[in-house]
This record gives structure tokens, C-alpha cells and sequence, in this order.
């Protein structure tokens, strides 16, 4: 294996250039006549528009054109979907609501778009959305997807009767309620999984180019998926046709899942371009981007866990109701049914499950995927409820999972999942070791002396993702495929290009696609080049999303370097006059194995162009594609183990220790790895402890800047204590599960765990904030 091939720990190629300010993002772009644009938003939660006034507006100094969404509807642009079908248990589809990119006559939450300004400058088009002047008639407004379903409702959508969605089930309802009746032990547990904003470090951005000459649009966009972008913009919202349309992702300061979606702004860019005549280019500031970027998670469930005698659960029955905001973004419905109720066995053997689920439309913003995107929630609600029923029963939590671990592989869950592999107790006995868990008694009675409350709580998590094959989530509602494509040119100097679908923003790509490059041929890195996000350069990809990039991606990169190794062992064979068999390839070299008989890889590859002695038949050229198909997800899973201190007199808690014990299957950059699982236990633990996005009753974000919405900074964060064990995927040909969610999803049931366990209560819920913290210490000596 070459010192750059796969598993070694190699410094990521792409930092240099973000580090040294060298990037090249949206707001960097700059193209001729550029002008720039401001929207006018909603103040309102809810409420009818009666009158636009926009003459004082384009009296302004530098205003180019003032454009509302009757003009909008006018040349034709559709409404944003929702891109995943859900159907009801009684079979009735989805009520998707309309949502124009610019509100015609009524806005549904406060940052609904109604009016686009374009001006020379920023600043004179923020001045003249200021003049704008629009006459609302505001209507009663609906936060909470529980008092959305309640009679007397304020009625969001005519489409969706009682605000509600779809009434989705999953799993065997007469099993589940049989199980719980026959139950020696039975938990119940409300379960609330707070709303988040994902605050990635580059706000949303669009400039949209239309150019006449050509009948030609350009969109750079803050994308995860550029081509999907391109498909849904042509296909339903009428922008241009796809052949007229190029979508360039450049680098992307970061998506955690917001950023897969189509936003209203990238479309009303490019419209307003052909409006207006003019390259149009937004950048949201970072309020913006907290009042309109999709939130995430926002359940609230009610759960039941069966036990019998020998404390085996028997049966869980869970009924959610999620919230997802004004209007369906376009995979919101997915992710509270197929990316959350099918992972509720979790890592146990449980024989009867039931799932019902409601979706609910409220007067805030879309809820959508968000970093673990439905596996997150299934897991807080599972783990805080086994940890919960451990501790009625009187036994180690620990215990009590791994007397219910799933053991055989495959395994089928009642909920649709087949797990393929894993080793859930391999996992569960390195945390406990690194944990010390043996020895966590004492360093209790050490911090009681101290007056400090000291709690440790287990997360056992587990995951599905590169989801897959394209037949079956087709046939569960999905409006895309989702394998990915790959294509592999050799040059005639025997440098590599790697065209991937796979998307990189944040992710390593660039390092760990040229690895698997280095290891097939042994290309130093620095030769092999990594392009993305481009409809231009790259065919037809589904982007990165839901930790698929290792496991889809890099496999359809292995199938295109397949092609491109037995063409190139043929172009060897004939010129060392042997047989392709019998040619190896090791450090850059073509070799006839047990001889000293070799060929330099670019010698090869310039044969390959300049096409002199070729076998007999053979095509000039060294270029290759693929597109995988995976047969299955991948199912990464582990155990998350963490121990906190908490003051009694203020409520502060202190993360003193972090394990986390992963199982990722075969491991392309160890270094990659564990920055991902650092970042996602992060993330999990900002959840946990600090943020929550909140509306007033009048539909008002209350959490709208920095200065509301608190994250994580390094100080809540111990120094965490990570390693992994390997069950290699048998579903792709890399052996890859998935690495990038699960900080995410395993640790805030940790954090909580831990949390609850020191406080000796179950009433706690996230984010456990100081307040809440002393509130539920001062509750408990009441």
C-alpha cells in the first residue's frame, strides 16, 4: 500500500487554500455587470397581503428593478416541492401546500420572501427594500405542531385540513399492542426533540447570470447537490430548460443538510436576471439565514417499551407528531418517516414495533434534513427511553442493551431495515474500558465531597446511510435515484482527474478520493486531481447528503478506476509483449509479475493517446465512467459514553469526560474520521446543552442572531476520547458504512443520559440549560 493510499492519515489537500483565505465561494464570485439583490421579508407570521407599493422603491438611487411574485407567476415559475411522497395509512397522498417563491397573497412564516430588489449595490438595494411598501392583513398564528392539530387551529394551507400533513404508520399495530398488554415491565416516556437551526459557517448565497446571446442561465449557489438543484429548477419550477441551465456548487463553507435543498432565492435570482438584464447576485446575512434556512428535528413523542420477565423487550410503540414548518422543503417528508421510524430497533432485537407519525404544518420556518436528518431523533428517543426503563427496573443500563443487542447478521428489523453486519458488544466493551465505566462510583463519592453532582449516561446508536437502491426507495415515494457517477480521466501525461457527483463541503474529498486513486496505482495524491460541483464538467451526480459520499461515491469511483485498470493492463501487456494476467500495478509502475519487465504509468497512458501500438481494436484513450447502485444502506453504529459534573447552586454542567466508540467499516483517512466524529459530537452536545430555536406566540423568532442562539464554543467541549472497530460493509465494494452524522446522532442521548443520571430525574429536556438544570434540582427537593 502506498503512504497516501487507504488508512493512512493524510493532511487533507484542500486546507491549504481555505486556510490561507484562498477559497472560492459564492459572495467571491464577481461577473461582468454584476448587480446585487435584497428581498423584502415577511414580519408576520401569518397573514393576508392586500397591497405592494414598490414606486417609492425604484425611485431609489441605483435600483435596476422591483419584482413581486405576481410578476413572478406571470412568466411562469412554479411553486417549490416536496420531492419524497408520503401517503397516508388510509392511502390518501401528502397535502403539500403551494409555495411560490415569492408570496402572491398571503405569508406563512416571518422571512417569507414577497418582493426582490435589485440595485448596483447592496446597500442601495437593502435601502430600497426598506421602501417598499406592503399592506398586510395579519391572521392568527400557529408555532407548535401540537396546537396545530388542535380544533380552532388557525388553518395554514387550504390544501391541509387541521394543518395535518399525512398520518403515516409503520410496523405491526396488533403485535406491539399485544406485546405491551402481556409486559411484566412496561416504560412510557414523552420525548422532545428541540428545534435547531444548522448555522453553517457560509450563510446561503445564489448569483444567477442569464445571457441573452446564448438563451443560457448560469446559477452559483451554496449547493450539496448542484445537479439536483439543475433537474428540479428546470423540470418544476419552469426557470429554463436543463440543456440551458448550469449550476456551479464552488466551495461550500459547510451544509450539514441545508444546503441540499432548492431555496426560493436561487430561483428568484436567475428569474430576476432574465427580468432585469443583469447578473444577480444574493447573499444572505446571518439573520437571514436564521429565519429562513430549513431548521431541523422538532418532534414530540409519546413512547412504550416493552419488557417481560427477563427484562427482553418485547414490543415498542411510538406515536410522533413532527413539525415542518410553513411549507414542505423538498425532502421534509422523509426524514420523520423513512429516515427516522425505520430505525426505531436500534441496536436490539426487538420482535414487535409500531410507528405512527403526523406531520403538521406550522407559521414557522420549513423543517427539513439536518445533520443525521431523522436517525438522530430515532435514537434520542430510543436511548433515553432504555436508559429510562434501566433504571425502573433496577439494572445497569449497560446490561440491560447488551442483554438486548442483535446479535446474527443479517438481521431483519419489523421496521423495513436489513442489517447487514456489525458487533454492537465490541463496540460497548472499548467505550466502557476507555470510560473507566468500573470505576465510575468512586469518582461519584469524590465529586459529592466536592459538592458537585456527578452522572454518566450510554448512548448505543446506529445508522443507515447511503441510501439505497433507487428501486426500493422509489418505491417508498422518492422522487430521484440515489446512486451516484463517477468518471475517471487519464491524461496523456498519466495524470488522473476524478469527475465525481459527490459533492465536498467540508468532507475531504479532494484527499480521500485521490487516496483511493493512490492505492489502485499508486499516484502520489498531488497528481491526482478531484472535480465537483460543476453540471458543466461533471454528468449527471446526486450529491452528498446522508454520509454517502465514502460508501456511493468512492464506489462509483472504484468501478470507473475497475474500467480503467484492465485498459490499461491490456495497453501495458502489448507493449512488454505479455499477457494482461500477468500484469501488476505497484508505485506507478506497470509491471510483468516475476520479471523485471515494466512500463512507467505515464509512458502507458501517453500510448494510450497518441494511439502508435495499441492492440489490434482498441479505442485511443484512458477515460472511464460509472454510476453506482447500492444493494442496501450501510448501517454504521456504536456506543457514546459521557459523564458530566454539575454545580447544585447554578445549574452549570461540565462535560468531564467524552468516549466515543464508532464502527465505521473500512476506514479510507483515520484523521478525516475522527475530525467528523468530533464535529458531530459537537453538534449533538450543542443540542443537548445549548441550543433551541424559539418562536413567540405571535410566530416571532426569539433566537434570530448569535446573540439568542447559543452554540457550542470550545470551552463546553472536553477533549473527546475516540476509536473505532470494523465490521466491514458487505454492500459496496470499499467496505465503507458512513462517518459523518453520527457524532450527531449518538451523543445528545448521551449528554442527557449522563445529565438525568446525576440529577436522579427524568425531567429534563434539551437543551438542559443552566435554568432548566437548577429548575429541575430545585424541583426534586420540593
Amino acid at each position: 500500500m502506498g503512504i497516501e493510499g487507504i488508512g493512512a492519515r493524510v493532511a487533507r489537500k484542500e486546507d491549504k487554500r481555505f486556510i490561507t483565505g484562498a477559497g472560492r465561494y459564492v459572495d467571491d464570485m464577481v461577473v461582468p455587470g454584476m448587480k446585487h439583490a435584497a428581498f423584502v421579508r415577511s414580519p408576520y407570521a401569518h397573514a393576508q397581503i392586500k397591497k405592494i407599493d414598490v414606486k417609492a422603491a425604484k425611485a431609489m438611487p441605483g435600483v435596476i428593478g422591483v419584482l413581486t411574485g405576481k410578476e413572478l407567476k406571470a412568466d411562469g415559475i412554479g411553486n417549490l416541492i416536496c420531492g419524497w411522497m408520503i401517503h397516508s395509512k388510509d392511502g390518501t397522498p401528502m397535502k403539500m401546500g403551494a409555495w411560490s417563491p415569492l408570496a402572491v397573497d398571503k405569508v406563512r412564516y416571518v422571512g417569507d420572501a414577497v418582493v426582490i430588489v435589485v440595485a448596483d449595490t447592496k446597500g442601495q438595494a437593502r435601502d430600497a427594500a426598506e421602501a417598499v411598501e406592503i399592506s398586510y392583513k395579519e391572521l392568527k398564528a400557529v408555532t407548535e405542531a401540537v396546537d396545530a392539530l388542535k380544533p380552532g387551529a388557525p388553518q395554514i394551507h387550504p390544501e391541509a385540513d387541521g394543518n395535518l400533513i399525512f398520518d403515516w404508520e409503520i410496523g405491526d399495530s396488533a403485535a406491539t399492542d399485544a406485546a405491551i398488554k402481556a409486559a411484566a415491565h412496561v416504560t412510557r416516556i414523552k420525548i422532545v426533540n428541540n428545534r435547531l437551526v444548522p448555522n453553517a459557517m457560509e450563510p446561503r448565497a445564489a448569483l444567477g447570470q442569464y445571457d441573452k446571446a446564448e438563451d443560457h442561465y448560469t446559477c452559483w449557489t451554496t449547493s450539496q447537490n448542484p445537479h439536483v438543484a439543475r433537474l428540479v429548477m428546470s423540470a418544476f419550477y419552469n426557470v429554463a430548460p436543463e440543456n440551458k441551465l448550469r449550476v456551479i456548487a464552488p466551495d461550500v463553507g459547510g451544509g450539514f443538510g441545508s444546503k441540499i435543498y432548492i431555496y426560493p432565492e436561487e430561483i428568484v435570482c436567475l428569474w430576476a436576471s432574465k427580468k432585469t438584464g443583469v447578473p444577480v447576485k444574493w447573499v444572505a446575512d446571518r439573520t437571514e439565514s436564521f429565519l429562513t434556512d430549513a431548521h431541523g428535528r422538532d418532534h414530540v413523542s409519546m413512547v412504550e417499551m416493552a419488557f417481560d420477565k427477563d427484562n427482553r423487550v418485547t414490543g415498542l410503540k411510538v406515536d410522533t407528531i413532527a413539525n415542518l414548518g410553513a411549507y414542505m422543503s423538498l425532502f421534509s417528508s422523509c426524514v420523520p418517516t423513512y429516515l427516522y421510524a425505520t430505525l426505531l430497533s436500534g441496536q436490539y432485537n426487538i420482535p414487535a414495533i409500531h410507528a405512527n407519525v403526523r406531520t403538521v404544518y406550522t407559521n414557522t420556518a420549513p423543517v427539513d434534513a439536518y445533520r443525521g436528518a431523522g436517525r438522530p431523533e430515532a435514537t434520542y428517543l430510543l436511548e433515553r427511553t432504555m436508559e429510562t426503563a434501566a433504571r425502573e427496573l433496577g439494572v445497569s443500563p449497560a446490561e440491560l442493551r447488551r442483554k438486548n443487542f442483535i446479535t446474527e447478521f443479517p438481521h431483519q428489523t419489523p421496521v423495513i431495515m436489513c442489517y447487514d453486519a456489525g458487533d454492537y458488544g465490541a463496540s460497548m466493551d472499548a467505550a466502557m474500558k476507555a470510560a473507566d465505566y468500573a470505576g465510575f462510583a468512586r469518582r461519584k463519592a469524590a465529586a459529592a465531597k466536592k459538592g458537585k453532582l456527578r452522572g454518566i449516561g450510554m448512548s448505543n446508536y446506529i445508522e443507515a446511510c447511503g441510501i439505497a437502491p433507487s428501486a426500493a426507495v422509489g418505491s417508498l415515494g422518492a422522487g430521484v435515484g440515489l446512486w451516484e457517477s463517477a468518471e475517471v480521466r487519464v491524461n496523456a501525461v498519466g495524470t488522473i482527474e476524478v469527475l465525481t457527483g459527490s459533492h465536498s463541503h467540508g468532507q475531504g474529498h479532494e484527499t480521500t478520493f485521490a487516496q483511493l486513486v493512490n492505492q489502485r496505482f499508486g499516484m502520489p495524491i498531488d497528481q491526482v486531481s478531484i472535480i465537483h460541483g460543476d453540471t458543466d464538467k461533471v454528468q449527471m451526480g446526486m450529491g452528498t447528503y446522508g454520509s454517502r459520499s465514502g460508501a456511493v461515491g468512492m464506489s462509483a469511483v472504484a468501478k470507473a478506476l475497475d474500467k480503467v485498470e484492465a485498459k490499461a493492463k491490456k495497453i501495458a501487456a502489448h507493449m512488454l509483449e505479455a499477457d494482461e494476467s500477468d500484469i501488476v500495478i505497484e508505485d506507478g509502475t506497470l509491471k510483468v509479475a516475476g520479471t523485471d519487465k515494466s512500463v512507467p504509468w505515464f509512458q502507458m497512458a501517453l500510448a494510450a493517446y497518441t494511439a502508435h501500438n495499441l492492440p489490434s481494436g482498441m479505442e485511443p484513450g484512458l477515460k472511464e465512467t460509472a454510476f453506482y447502485d447500492p444493494s442496501n444502506f450501510t448501517f454504521p453504529a456504536g456506543c457514546y459514553i459521557c459523564e458530566v459534573e454539575i454545580d447544585p447552586e447554578t445549574g452549570v454542567t461540565e462535560i468531564v469526560q467524552f468516549v466515543a466508540a464508532d464502527d465505521f467499516g473500512n476506514i479510507i483517512n483515520p484523521m478525516i474520521v475522527e475530525g467528523q466524529v468530533h464535529g458531530g459530537i459537537a453538534q449533538g452536545v450543542g443540542q443537548a446543552l445549548l441550543e433551541g430555536a424559539y418562536y413567540d406566540q405571535t410566530g416571532q423568532l426569539l433566537t434570530a442572531s448569535y446573540m439568542d442562539y447559543t452554540m457550542p464554543r470550545a470551552s463546553d467541549l472536553p477533549s473527546f476520547k475516540v476509536s473505532t472497530s470494523n465490521t466491514p460493509c458487505p454492500g459496496n465494494p470499499l467496505g465503507i458504512k458512513g462517518c459523518g452524522e453520527a457524532g450527531a446522532i449518538g451523543s445528545p442521548p448521551a449528554v442527557m443520559n449522563a445529565m438525568t443520571d446525576a440529577l436522579g430525574t427524568n425531567e429534563l429536556t434539551m437543551p438542559a440549560s443552566p435554568s432548566r438544570v437548577w429548575a429541575a434540582i430545585h424541583s426534586a427537593k420540593h
